[in-house]
């Protein structure tokens, strides 16, 4: 039996549930789910009712053979207070409805640190992501799931089919590597491009939509956690029509580095010079990130670091990465690695042309000679 939605109601949609007994499955959903009946057919010998509830319109309908079975998922927003503490119920016609949180809290991971080295050459393999966009992946036991590294690149360039979204994340960051990006981003003016080594802090939840690139387009990502929801934005429309630089996102501030303005410092290491990317300033600690060069220097001391995450991207030139007991590993642009808390390890052969992308977390690099 069809039905079609009345009161000038045109476009809408059933999820249509089959069951044996109507009376029962019918209770279940208006009696112990709390959905509203909106339909029945026909008055003396009812075979199809429309019921609906947490935003779900649901077609019951009698079928004379066996039914088959359903998955339904309620967003609420707090499944446990509900129907006396089960956030799991089977409906009479055999319906597994599922609560889950309309909001859930952003699950990190424990620390499972391991070193990683990821070369661009040889064993580089690229796949395709949202909006058509190439990722490779830098880390790919991804620290036990607790962070994700990925180098991404737009090859052709031009007009990039993205829309308005959203991440649920602890951190993320994004560096422009080579080309141009123009971006735009939630109460941040109007769109802007990201030039080669310019730098955002996309704070948790921050509404922001990639605009246009050019060919060869590539930046490095870095995100905790690994694995996060990515949730396109119904209603928020980009450029919004304040400009709000100073708000608070989930305790972190929106930040635009741009490189041509940037003032270098001293490094941690005699020789050597960074310029900070606004990044631990910005999330109070929680991660930061800088650009390291050579002076005069052409390697670092044997040192550990202590951070839950110490990433390091080779953006030009070349180094090799040391680490007593293994055969060394000559490093070129593109390459990268991640080191775990108490690995001695050090730079040598550090070309004149280098230079480094660091990104560790919490922000302050904890590292020891030895």
């Amino acid at each position: 039996m069809t039905w079609a939605p009345v009161s000038g109601i045109t476009n809408s949609a059933l999820v249509v549930l089959d069951c044996n007994e109507l009376d029962e499955t019918l209770a279940f959903f208006v009696d112990r789910l709390g959905f509203r009946l909106e339909v029945i057919s026909p008055a003396d010998n009812p075979v199809m009712v429309v019921v609906f509830g947490f935003g779900l319109r649901l077609k019951l309908q009698v079928v004379s053979g066996r039914c088959t079975p359903s998955h339904v998922q309620l967003f609420c927003s707090d499944p446990a207070s509900l129907f006396d503490g089960e956030v799991t119920l089977t409906a009479p016609n055999g319906t597994l409805v599922e609560l889950v949180a309309a909001d859930p809290v952003v699950v990190i991971p424990p620390v499972s640190q391991s070193l990683v080295v990821s070369t661009i050459s040889g064993n580089a393999k690229w796949g395709t992501g949202r909006a058509g966009m190439q990722y490779r992946d830098l880390d790919p036991n991804r620290q036990g799931g607790r962070f994700i590294s990925s180098h991404i690149r737009i090859p052709d360039g031009g007009p990039v089919p993205d829309y308005v979204h959203f991440h649920k994340v602890r951190f993320q960051m994004i560096f422009c590597y080579r080309g141009w990006v123009k971006v735009v981003y939630e109460d941040q003016g109007e769109p802007f491009i990201l030039q080669a080594g310019d730098c955002v802090l996309q704070p948790p939840e921050i509404r922001h939509r990639v605009l246009e690139s050019s060919p060869g387009l590539e930046v490095i990502e870095i995100g905790c956690p690994a694995e996060h929801a990515t949730l396109a934005e119904q209603v928020i429309t980009l450029p919004t029509p304040q400009f709000l630089p100073d708000r608070d996102f989930a305790g972190q501030l929106f930040v635009r580095h741009q490189a041509e303005s940037a003032t270098w410092l001293p490094w941690r290491y005699d020789g050597f010079e960074y310029r900070d990317l606004g990044i631990a300033e910005a999330t109070s600690g929680l991660a930061g990130a800088r650009v390291v060069r050579p002076i005069t220097a052409v390697q670092t001391p044997m040192s550990v670091v202590e951070n839950e995450f110490f990433f390091t991207f080779i953006m030009e030139g070349a180094t090799t990465l040391v680490i007593p007991g293994q055969a060394d590993r000559i490093l070129e642009a593109g390459d990268s690695f991640v080191m775990p808390a108490d690995q001695c390890h050090a730079l040598k052969d550090i070309s004149a042309d280098a230079q480094l992308l660091e990104v560790s977390l919490p922000g302050k690099l904890v590292a020891t000679g030895t």
